[in-house]
């Protein structure tokens, strides 16, 4: 398979290498037209992904497309841990036979990112087939002695943590299994870069800083690179992958077609350039120019083109289709709720709730107070409404906003 050789000046173009250990040798060694081996890790807490887990995986599939070889870690032993970046609280401790099912619900949905067969396959690995039998002391001696305390406390990702006064050391240890993870992968597969989240920096400069060390003791001359990607925040700080209708899941078992094109439609204007840059192929100077001639246009390209890539050109259209109607032909094609006969008559906060566009009956008056609330095309501006059989008929439209509808119907 042929190398591409502008893969370092399409990461740069897209704003996809945010730091690096040393730049200067990636880009050489991404421009000699040689493969290399890089990895990701990922720490399988939960049994599924939403969009803004799958920010790395973007990144592996262009390197994995240029020709490189691409291994994806399963921290089937640090989720045993837990990664205390950023993180307020320790983590909930998870049993091994969670975290066992977990990589199993996760790898289902990877193939959306990554070709795990044909001529260069992605390989899925898991850091506990190398720490299952290390022993402890072993590993302190063989890796604890290169780390110092002192420089670790000092390291962002403690902050959160030592400001509420309660950093384990066994949260300590987490750096030190994830540093060795580099080494080992290294060692095993001749892997020379490791990508991640800006919020795992520490975590990854660990690695390099290791390995450096163990070149000064073993007479080696091993350079490892690390480098990250830019977080994908909201203007207010916060992760994406999540909207006011919930998660934006991959998985599609898990969301329709139509939530999963909303969810992105509700990507915040400032958002909306960079999961171009991850999510789609658009040349980023066609992005900018769509962006400054009509955000709402470039929202709706956007939301096309992810779902797409994600769901496939079905869903796509269908969800295109879908969401147009319902902004021109009154929502015959939303999202359908099935009321009970016996649960008529029903008060319209109950029905707001009911139909998941609020997640209390308080948030409901809330949302009405403010405006918010439509039912069949009229302004809701009281809670005592009662909603039955009648007023529903044959189905009627329940909105909130312009962009969250709900079809509510009798069985």
């Amino acid at each position: 398979m042929k190398v591409d050789t502008n893969l370092y000046n399409t990461l740069k173009e897209r704003g996809l290498l945010y730091q690096c250990t040393d730049e200067a040798a990636l880009k050489k060694l991404l421009e000699s037209g040689k493969p290399i081996t890089l990895y990701e890790g990922t720490d399988p807490t939960a049994d599924s992904l939403h969009i803004g887990h799958c920010v790395p995986y973007c990144i592996l599939r262009r390197f994995q497309q240029a020709g490189h070889k691409v291994l994806l870690l399963m921290g089937g032993a640090t989720a045993g841990i837990g990664d205390p970046s950023g993180k307020t609280e320790m983590r909930k401790m998870m049993s091994k036979k969670d975290v066992e099912k977990n990589i199993e619900s996760i790898k289902k949905t990877l193939g959306v990112f990554l070709k795990f067969d044909g001529e260069n396959p992605a390989i899925i690995v898991n850091n506990a087939d190398w720490f299952n039998g290390y022993d402890y002391v072993d590993f302190m001696r063989d890796v604890g002695v290169h780390f110092n305390v002192n420089k670790m406390l000092s390291n962002e990702i403690y902050a959160n943590r030592l400001e509420e006064g309660g950093l384990t050391f066994f949260e300590m240890g987490y750096m030190l299994m994830q540093a060795y993870d580099f080494v080992h992968l290294n060692q095993k597969y001749g892997c020379v870069l490791q990508y991640g989240g800006q919020d795992q920096w520490g975590n990854i400069v660990a690695g390099t800083e290791l390995q450096r060390k163990l070149n000064f003791q073993n007479g080696t001359n091993i350079n490892l690179i690390g480098a990250t990607n830019p977080l994908l925040l909201t203007p207010e700080g916060k992760k994406m992958g999540k909207t006011e209708r919930g998660a934006i899941w991959i998985d599609k078992e898990k969301i329709s077609a139509y939530d999963f094109y909303q969810g992105v439609y509700q990507t915040p204007d400032a958002c909306v350039e960079m999961m171009f840059a991850l999510f789609t192929d658009v040349p980023m100077p066609e992005v900018k120019k769509l962006i400054k001639e009509d955000i709402v246009n470039a929202k709706k390209v956007l939301s096309f083109e992810i779902t797409k890539f994600v769901r496939g050109q079905e869903d796509a259209v269908l969800a295109q289709k879908m969401s147009e109607n319902l902004f021109s032909q009154g929502g015959d094609d939303a999202p359908i709720v099935e009321l009970e006969k016996s649960e008529l008559p029903i008060g319209i906060c109950d029905l707001i709730f009911k139909c998941n566009l609020a997640p209390s009956k308080s948030e409901a008056r809330r949302l009405i107070q403010g405006g918010a609330i439509s039912f069949k095309n009229e302004k809701v501006e009281r809670f005592d409404i009662t909603i039955t059989e009648s007023d529903i008929g044959d189905g009627a439209l329940l909105k909130k906003g312009k962009k969250s509808f709900i079809k509510v119907r009798i069985k």
